[in-house]
């Protein structure tokens, strides 16, 4: 299955310089993603029980690629949880991007809402690609459909009255 995507994003007029070349390095990573290899392993790994690092090799070998560096230390020295690293970053211009890939927690443990926190208080990104399932099986055989509850979530960030220092979430469902 093809990765869905989703962008929310602040009006244009409000967007940080770089984003046309972050909305590059999103297609980008998407077709990555996309590719039969690519999504084979992702299903294998995509099972019950899974952790998020098991999906992490996965997308490393592309993020990395296109130039993220894996658990970058020292982007949160400003405050009391300076001890904070994202899964991946990237500097882009004056700005970069948080890249945070999740598996089982991202609804049920409000990761989603941690991630945005975490690039809102990021004086070093301006972005978030947020990796998450389409669908994750639960225990008791319910499927937790993390992609769209993701966006649904997330989205009222993105309305001009409620703007966070977040210029835009690039949301990919495996």
């Amino acid at each position: 299955m093809a990765i869905q995507f989703h962008t929310l994003s602040k009006e244009p007029s409000s967007l940080h310089a770089a984003f046309p070349k972050v909305a590059a390095i999103a297609h980008e990573l998407r077709t990555c993603l996309d590719r039969d290899e690519a999504q084979l392993e992702l299903k294998a790994r995509h099972v019950f029980g899974a952790s998020s690092h098991a999906i992490q090799e996965v997308i490393l070998k592309d993020a990395t690629a296109l130039g993220f560096q894996s658990e970058k230390k020292g982007l949160f020295g400003g405050y009391s949880v300076a001890q904070l690293r994202p899964d991946y970053y990237m500097a882009v211009e004056d700005s970069g991007i948080l890249l945070e890939v999740e598996r089982g927690k991202a609804i049920t443990n409000n990761m989603d809402l941690l991630d945005l926190w975490k690039c809102h208080i990021c004086a070093h990104a301006s972005f978030l690609f947020l990796v998450v399932p389409v669908e994750r099986p639960s225990e008791n055989q319910r499927k937790v459909k993390a992609f769209q509850d993701a966006c649904r979530r997330l989205a009222p960030f993105f309305e001009p009255k409620n703007y966070v220092n977040v210029d835009a979430v690039f949301l990919f469902g495996y």
